[in-house]
C-alpha cells in the first residue's frame, strides 16, 4: 500500500505531514541552496552579493532563492530597490547540525552548519572558522 492511500497503517496526520517534508528536504537537496544557506547563516546578503561570493549566476541565484522561500527557510527585506535575504527559521541550524552528527556516523562527515557570523550552531556556543565547511566558497 502507498503512503497516501492513508491505509489504517498510517495515520492521517503523518499522511498530511508527508508532502511538507518532502519539500522540505527537497528545498536542501541541492548543494547551491545548501551553498546558499551556508552564506546566509553568516548574515543577509542581497542576490549581488551571493552571486559575487558562490560564483554563480544571477538566475540561478534567483532561482534557488525562490525555492527556499517557498518552503519558508529564506525571507527578504526591502530596501529601496534593494532585497536583502536571510534565513528565517534558526531550527534550520539545528537540523543542519543533525545532518552534520549523522553523515559523520555514516563516514561522510561534512560540515553544513557554518557559524563564523552571527548565528551559531547548537551545541557549540562557537564560532567555527569558515574554512572548516565546504559549503562555503
Amino acid at each position: 500500500m502507498a503512503i497516501n492511500e492513508g491505509g489504517p497503517c498510517v495515520a492521517a496526520d503523518i499522511a498530511a505531514g508527508i508532502a511538507p517534508a518532502a519539500a522540505l528536504f527537497h528545498s536542501l537537496s541541492d548543494e547551491t541552496r545548501l551553498r546558499i544557506v551556508a552564506r546566509l547563516a553568516r548574515g543577509e546578503a542581497r542576490v549581488v552579493d551571493l552571486t559575487g561570493e558562490l560564483g554563480l549566476a544571477q538566475s540561478t541565484v534567483s532561482k534557488h532563492l525562490a525555492c527556499l522561500r517557498d518552503c519558508g527557510l529564506v525571507g527578504y527585506r526591502a530596501e529601496g530597490r534593494q532585497s536583502f535575504y536571510a534565513l528565517t527559521r534558526p531550527e534550520l541550524m539545528d537540523m543542519l547540525k543533525s545532518a552534520e552528527t549523522l553523515l559523520s556516523a555514516t563516514g561522510h562527515a561534512v560540515a553544513l552548519c557554518p557559524a563564523d557570523g552571527p548565528a551559531v550552531c547548537p551545541d557549540e556556543g562557537r564560532a567555527a572558522p569558515a574554512a572548516e565547511s565546504g559549503m562555503i566558497a
